[in-house]
Formats: structure tokens, sequence, C-alpha cells
């Protein structure tokens, strides 16, 4: 049977500092060797009857073996207090860092996010380790901060309809003259509001899984995409007065085939939503070196550039229309940016002299040609199923 019982842990100084001991014992071990098996051989002189204190006439016996076992003896126990007190030192010298990072270390998962190990000089593998660790801190801080915005902006937006339905259904209750028209209309109204959650879930959703990562790859075309999304977009764009205009040319890549159809969805919605009466949307696809690249261009409101990098964090609109109110729920370019840096495709937005927006996806071509998916069926393989737009 087996001892339950754990083994003793020697803290990690304690090993380097017998690992340093034993280097230092041994190294004077060898030194000792060095220097007294020549003295061995050397004969001692002694002056005899002369008057000249520097006159040699004779010689003695030489150190003998029993006086070289003595002194070897006492050097080397010595030397292991002296081994033991140097390697516990330097062991504390070259572990000091380590245990400044693990103090840090321990505040900052109990909470303290904006610390830092700052770790200093001398410029070694542990302090560049130290700087690691305050690259992963920093980022870790933006996660949670990006999280606890992300958890109260989509509990705000999701806490407005059910607040509506309710005191909807509240009002209509208390009605003691209620009939069946003013029933029906509050039910229709509760389905409006039911249908503005169900979308901002998928949204929702959407976003979830756009940063969730790429979970299948196959090659596709995204003007055969794009195609696919615009014949579904004429008619709202027609309803508006938008012009959608398209230069499409083959631009084959890799990747979610769902997730780059939602990329694309989003980014065409986003146009017709965010334009004046008149205005146009112009989408344009490529291949330009190793890269298939995608473009969408629309007209619309003037957007100061440093408002560009507000509009892909989640629940960021552009301002209100005329009449106050807010189109959409703010998560489309965040869905737009989750895919593409899912995919590793440099994502650019800029905003247009005249108004409105222009963004570019750039995807990386796959290496190898093999078979496209195409509407439905991919030979020898089912394709995608194409999702309700977020």
């Amino acid at each position: 049977m087996t001892d339950p019982r754990p083994l003793p842990r020697r803290s990690l100084r304690t090993r380097l500092a017998l690992f340093y001991a034993a280097g230092i014992y041994v190294a004077g071990i060898v030194v000792l060797a060095v220097v007294t098996v020549p003295l061995a051989g050397i004969q001692s002189t002694v002056p005899a009857r002369s008057q000249a204190p520097g006159a040699i006439t004779g010689t003695g016996e030489g150190i003998g073996p029993h006086q070289l076992l003595v002194g070897s003896a006492v050097a080397l126990a010595l030397l292991i207090p002296i081994a033991l007190a140097a390697g516990w030192f330097v062991a504390g010298r070259f572990l000091r860092p380590l245990r400044a990072v693990t103090a840090t270390a321990k505040a900052i998962s109990a909470g303290n996010l904006h610390q830092r190990l700052d770790l200093g000089e001398p410029a070694d593998e542990l302090t560049e380790l130290g700087s690691v660790l305050d690259d992963l801190f920093a980022r870790l801080e933006a996660s949670f901060d990006a999280q606890r915005h992300f958890v109260a902006n989509a509990s705000h937006e999701l806490r407005t309809p059910l607040a509506g339905l309710r005191t909807l259904l509240e009002v209509t209750l208390a009605d003691p003259d209620a009939d069946a028209g003013t029933l029906r209309s509050a039910c229709q109204e509760a389905l409006a509001l039911g249908a503005h959650q169900e979308r901002l879930v998928q949204a929702l959703l959407a976003l979830a899984t756009g940063e969730g990562g790429v979970a299948r790859r196959d090659t596709l075309d995204l003007a055969h995409v794009v195609r696919g999304v615009l014949a579904s977009r004429r008619g709202r764009a027609t309803e508006r007065g938008i012009d959608l205009a398209e230069r499409l040319t083959p631009a084959v890549t890799a990747g979610d085939p769902g997730l780059i159809e939602s990329l694309i969805a989003n980014l065409v919605d986003n146009a017709i939503r965010h334009n004046h009466p008149g205005g146009h949307v112009e989408i344009a696809t490529q291949t330009s070196g190793t890269r298939a690249t995608l473009t969408v261009t629309n007209s619309g409101p003037a957007i100061p550039d440093d408002q560009i990098q507000r509009l892909v964090q989640p629940f960021q609109r552009l301002a209100p229309d005329r009449n106050g109110r807010r189109d959409g729920y703010g998560l489309g370019l965040a869905i737009v940016h989750a895919v593409a840096r899912a995919h590793h495709a440099p994502l650019t937005i800029s905003a247009r002299p005249e108004g409105g927006l222009a963004v570019t996806v750039r995807f990386v071509r796959p290496p190898l040609e093999v078979p496209l998916v195409t509407d439905g069926f991919r030979h020898g393989h089912t394709a995608f199923t194409r999702p309700k737009n977020s």
C-alpha cells in the first residue's frame, strides 16, 4: 500500500541553494586538489650553521601525507557552511524578481487588475517575463471592463422592451371597459415588442458566435455570398430610396460560411439603415495578391474620425434621426469586427469626407483550390444553412 501522506515540499530557493552549494563545494575540492598535490612533492630547505641568513646548506623532509590529509579535511569542513551560505544568498538574489511576480499576481487575482509588475532593471529573462505578464494583465483588465460594459448595456437593452410589455399588459388589464378591439390592439403591440426582443437576442447570439471563433472552414466565393445577401435586401433599399450598386469579381477565401454571410449581411444592413433618402450603397469584391477583399461604401451622415473606433464597440449607435429615433441595436459593426477578427481578416473603417463610411475586410485566400460552397450544396458535402440576419 502507498503512503497517503504527501512528501515534504522543498521551496525553489532551498533547491537552488543546495545546487549552488554543491557547485561551490565541488569547485573548492578541485582547487584544493590542484594546490595540495604539487605541495606534496616539494622538499623544504633549512639553513645549517650558517651566518648568512640566505645561505641554504641542507634539506629537510617536506610536507608529509598526514599533514596534507588533516589540512584538507579541515578546509573541506569549513567549506560546507560557506558553500551553503553562499548558495542561499545567490538563490535569494536570483529569485527576488520571481517573488515580486508572485506577490503582484496574487494581488491582481484578488481583483486589483490595474496593478502592474514593473520589474525594471536589469534586463534579463525574469524582467522579460514580467513585461509579458504586464501586457497580459492589461489585456485582461480591458477584457473584463468590456465584459462589464457589455453586460450592463445588454441588460438595459433587454429591460426596456420588457418594461414596455409589462406596462402595456397592466394598463390593458386594468381597463374595465376594454373590448375585443382594445385587447387585439394590445396583443399586436405585445407581439411587436416580442419581435424586438427576439431580434435583439439574435443579434447578441450572432455577436457571441463571432467572438467564439471559427468552428469550420469551407472555401467560398465572396461574390457569390454577396449576391445572395443583396437579393434579400433590394426591397428594403427600394422602400428607402437607396440605390444598391455592385462590382463583384471572384474573390475566393476560406472560413465559416455562416459567419461570413452574417458579416456581409450586417455591413449591407448597416449601410442601408444609416443612410439618407436618395443615397447609395456600393459593394465590391476582388482578389488582390493573397487577399480576397470585400468593400462596402455608403453615403450618409458625416462621422468624425475620432468616433470610428467607438462604432465597433457593442451598443454604440450613430446620432438619432430628426424624429429622435435610434434605428438598430448598435451591434452591426461589433458583429463585423468580431467575425473579421475570428478569421484573422484585417478590418478597415474610414469616414468619407462627403458623409457615410467605407468598410474594407481583407480575407486570406486559401492555399489550395477545393470545391466551393454554393447555394445549398457542395460536391459530396452539405453546405451551410443561412442564418437570420443579426
